[in-house]
């Protein structure tokens, strides 16, 4: 019994040490605002994504450095489409991100991210033969942590999408989006 009680005791305290080695998991919120640069057709975007923030070894179980974070994020909202209609826009992606300082004056946090996911886009450029597409981005970022403890968050992202030469016509395009959000 005694022994009992004492691996209990151990089983319990390791597993309390080891979630204590894990960064908070964080939900948060943003608002995406894109434009296609590549092919130009004053193709302009916005869009509203879920996020969930999670310390990088909590979901890939091995060693990864301290200050980098997984991110799963979820986007749905509208484009202009060649300054006329309004389409349909979703996308569902994962990142790694990377914070560069632990912290600068002012809880300010830079950080740099990069992945991949699947972008629906209710319309097609010329060549393009899907709506369904491979969605690679990549970015730069400041996290603000306010006196009353909300986190928000700044980044400018270079955004591809394309088929990956899976089809027979692959014109890709490429935006650039400015994302404002918050964390909670």
């Amino acid at each position: 019994m005694p022994l009992t009680i004492l691996v209990l005791f151990f089983c319990f305290s390791a597993a309390q040490l080891r979630a204590e080695e894990y960064a908070p998991t964080l939900n948060g919120m943003s608002l995406n605002l894109g434009y296609t640069y590549d092919p130009s057709y004053k193709t302009s975007f916005a869009q509203v994504s879920v996020l969930r923030l999670y310390d990088y070894d909590r979901v890939w179980k091995h060693k990864a450095p301290e200050n980098l974070r997984f991110k799963v994020e979820s986007s749905l909202g509208g484009a202009r489409w060649n300054e006329t209609d309004i389409r349909i826009i979703a996308s569902v992606n994962i990142f790694a991100m990377l914070y560069l300082t632990d912290s600068l004056a002012n809880g300010i946090r830079p950080y740099v991210e990069a992945g991949i996911g699947g972008i629906y886009t209710d319309y097609r450029v010329y060549g393009q033969d899907y709506r369904f597409n491979f969605n690679p981005q990549a970015g730069i970022g400041l996290e603000f942590s306010t006196d009353n403890n909300a986190t928000w968050f700044s980044a400018l992202r270079i955004h591809h999408l394309s088929n990956a030469g899976l089809g027979d016509t692959n014109r890709g395009q490429n935006s650039v989006i400015l994302l404002i959000g918050q964390y909670f």
